[in-house]
């Protein structure tokens, strides 16, 4: 499995589909650890996260009789989003599951992209085992969200790009779920540059992809409420992202609730940016070892801003006291 080669098939497939989001040099975090720290504006992506690219490129690779069938996916958020855009470029039909009592919001912006939801069961992953089940009754792809080789090579391009911004970077932290975005990335960077380190961050309330690497396959793990929702879940039985990660990636940082919240007030008011609790998980974690990189030059992913209303305020409770903050 040459993930390396499906990124750069990727990249010419997905090209005139996806927004090449920039790169910004941030004043604040460079100064933290005296070296050059780097933020990728993958928030500003078509969707509003960067899983539009795997979404894209398995949407355009796929027949013409399967785009006539339509395709299924299971979400609780970015990734059906992803999936209704992408299946909309191409004239075909993306059907959404969806748990009971999934957030309104997040319904209707699904529908907005022309998707369409069916809800079913307590719990996401009761929607995707309904979800899967269907596809194959119906003889429909189902997209994974990350445990697929299209879908990584997609969230890969993520690493094209950097590399052509950026040509030299020491290290790049990335937050995990599935492992799909960062195996992709590291995939493309590290036959660019082998030197190049990628640093796996995760809240420490979950963080199953992280046991899974130590345990040397899926495992259950338990988890606790995060506001990087983005990155909670599961890992599927013989995923193909668990032994990427362990290839792929040097090094991981797990951070706190509260670092990751002072991390999202850090971009907000030091950025001018308002992104959901995965995309500062990154930046929670350089913050926690930034004594680390004085004098090299690292880059962040900014992986998503669909935060919902409700977890936005809790930015604004509980404050810091001035001058505690990082």
């Amino acid at each position: 499995m040459d993930i390396a080669a499906e990124v750069l098939r990727a990249e010419e497939r997905i090209r005139p589909y996806v927004r090449e989001t920039p790169v910004e040099r941030s004043a604040h975090l460079s100064n933290l650890a005296g070296g050059e720290a780097y933020l990728k504006l993958e928030h500003l992506q078509h969707t509003g996260s960067f899983k539009l690219r795997g979404a894209t490129n398995k949407i355009l690779s796929l027949t013409d009789e399967q785009l006539k069938r339509g395709v299924i996916a299971a979400s609780t958020g970015n990734h059906g989003m992803a999936v209704s855009y992408a299946a909309r470029q191409k004239g075909t039909e993306a059907t959404i599951y969806m748990a009971k009592g999934a957030a309104q919001a997040k319904i209707e912006i699904i529908r907005s992209l022309g998707g369409n939801t069916v809800f079913y069961g307590d719990n996401p992953v009761d929607a995707e085992v309904k979800a899967r089940k269907v596809a194959e009754e119906q003889g429909r792809v189902f997209i994974s969200p990350y445990n697929d080789p299209l879908v990584i090579g997609g969230q890969g391009t993520i690493g094209v790009e950097l590399h052509r911004q950026l040509p030299h970077v020491d290290a790049v932290f990335v937050a995990v779920g599935g492992g799909g975005l960062i195996s992709g990335i590291a995939a493309h960077l590290k036959s660019q540059n082998p030197h190049v380190k990628v640093i796996a961050c995760w809240p420490e309330n979950s963080r199953v992809m992280y046991e899974s690497m130590k345990a040397g396959h899926a495992v259950e793990f338990p988890e606790q409420p995060t506001i990087s929702d983005s990155t909670a879940g599961g890992i599927e039985d013989g995923a193909i992202t668990i032994p990427l990660c362990s290839t792929l990636v040097d090094s991981c940082i797990l951070v706190s609730e509260s670092e990751i919240l002072s991390a999202m007030r850090l971009i907000l008011e030091k950025e001018r940016w308002l992104v959901e609790g995965a995309a500062a998980v990154p930046v929670a974690a350089y913050l926690k070892q930034k004594a680390e990189w004085e004098g090299k030059t690292v880059v962040m992913i900014l992986c998503g801003r669909n935060i919902p209303p409700e977890k936005a305020r809790k930015m604004f409770q509980d404050e810091p006291a001035a001058g505690k903050t990082n």
